[in-house]
């Protein structure tokens, strides 16, 4: 076998374990396409409290607090509590005029949601007493919930016995607005149907985003250890290896208001990329040690959130810088093989060339139609649910999503030489809820 021919073997396994690695991940979106697990409504009414971090949200705050008590769940069983955290408006104002339960946090050194959630459980414990509560709803200042939300989410946690964390689908408010809130939408949109449901359907554990989930009031009994950037990430981590389940209920739905501009977006996306590696820099090794012992109960899920948390962007940079360094010598250690053989192949043909310049470019048209046919399958399933988006924009959401994706890799790079990357809020102000 000549040198060209082990590289390409080489390369060729790399390529092939890792993709076995995140081979199940088809799996659940399959899934989410045809299966749902649905929730027998219950007559029992459980004590929630809804949690509320609000950094200068005075534009938004009274909305939510307004869809909460507009919500067909009795009121005598919800308290609403707001954690006006550093801020300079009038938040805590407009969160006591609606009669919400208000506390007030000043830290600039302490600024990431985290940090409100563990000051706000804290002056809950002192003055209520977590335990008087069967559960706690985490929301965002900026999300709108549909009127049946909590009713929903409370069907789905007796069923599961009170004691698996549930998350929702989460919609957009302004998903029609323009192309960055559509990608938003979509990116939104897909996770929750071809990642969320089905693993919720195979009896595998899922993960909470950002906001719109249900905890038990026994986690939080020691108060809330999750402050860095991404302090969802933290949280489903550490749920899995407690070997606590987190479901999906697909008929609880809110409305979270997306960012509209390239800057905005690229912002909050390496903040997310950034906790995302420092979960995986933090948790990688507990994980991998849990899949081996005796006592854990859910393996599978344990070994999927493991995948999950892995760089695959960076490993597939790595392997490919790996591929293109090991071809570009060849010539050294091959004399009858030249460089533009190598990178060009025998022949120019785009479709049937084996040089590595046409592999790459037919590789990555190939994941470009498959994205794109995704966010249409999404539409397509979402219909019902995807309100207020133009025929116009979602063409161009679905024809911009790879772009939308790809962009991940720079993003990525980004966060990893960030040393000081801190978190910033992001502006909101729409109050409304798609129609029609």
């Amino acid at each position: 076998m000549s040198y060209f021919e082990i590289v390409r073997v080489v390369t060729d396994v790399l390529y092939f374990l890792l993709a076995a690695i995140l081979a199940h991940f088809s799996v659940f979106a399959a899934a989410g396409v045809f299966l749902k697990k649905t929730y027998p409504k219950t007559s029992k009414v459980n004590r929630y409290g809804v949690i509320i971090p609000a950094r200068n949200e005075e534009a938004v705050v009274g909305a939510l607090i307004d869809s909460i008590r507009a919500s067909d769940y009795p009121m005598d069983q919800l308290e609403i509590f707001v954690i006006a955290h550093n801020c300079t408006d009038s938040t805590a104002t407009v969160a006591r005029e609606r009669k919400a339960t208000v506390y007030e946090y000043d830290n600039p050194s302490e600024n990431t949601m985290g940090f409100a959630f563990r000051y706000l459980f804290k002056c809950i414990e002192r003055d209520r007493g977590t335990a008087s509560f069967d559960g706690f709803i985490l929301l965002n200042a900026d999300n709108i919930l549909a009127p049946d939300f909590i009713s929903r989410l409370n069907d789905a946690f007796v069923a599961c016995g009170g004691k698996s964390v549930i998350t929702s689908f989460r919609n957009s408010k302004n998903f029609g607005t323009n192309l960055i809130s559509g990608l938003y939408g979509m990116y939104f949109a897909l996770l929750c149907r071809l990642d969320c449901r089905g693993r919720t359907a195979l009896g595998c554990s899922t993960r909470v985003q950002g906001t719109g989930y249900l905890i038990n009031s026994d986690i939080v009994k020691n108060g809330w250890p999750y402050v860095s950037l991404t302090e969802d990430w933290e949280f489903t981590v550490d749920q899995i290896l407690f070997n606590n389940n987190i479901e999906y209920c697909d008929d609880a739905v809110f409305y979270d208001e997306q960012p509209t501009s390239v800057r905005i977006m690229w912002r909050q996306r390496v903040r997310w990329a950034r906790g995302h590696l420092l979960v995986f820099y933090a948790r990688f090794r507990d994980l991998v040690k849990s899949l081996f012992k005796k006592e854990t109960r859910r393996r599978f899920s344990l070994y999927d959130i493991t995948a999950y948390i892995l760089p695959s962007p960076f490993m597939m940079v790595m392997i490919q810088a790996l591929q293109l360094i090991l071809y570009a010598t060849a010539p050294l250690f091959d004399p009858t093989v030249s460089f533009r053989r190598v990178m060009l192949g025998e022949t120019a043909n785009f479709l049937v060339s084996d040089g590595l310049l046409f592999i790459w470019a037919r590789s990555g048209i190939v994941s470009a139609l498959v994205m794109m046919f995704t966010a249409a399958l999404v539409f397509f399933l979402e219909r019902r649910r995807i309100k207020g988006v133009s025929v116009f924009k979602r063409v161009l959401v679905t024809l911009c999503w790879p772009i939308f994706m790809a962009i991940q890799l720079p993003i990525d790079v980004q966060a990893v030489l960030s040393r000081n990357l801190g978190w910033k809020p992001i502006p909101h102000g729409d109050k409304s809820v798609p129609k029609g």
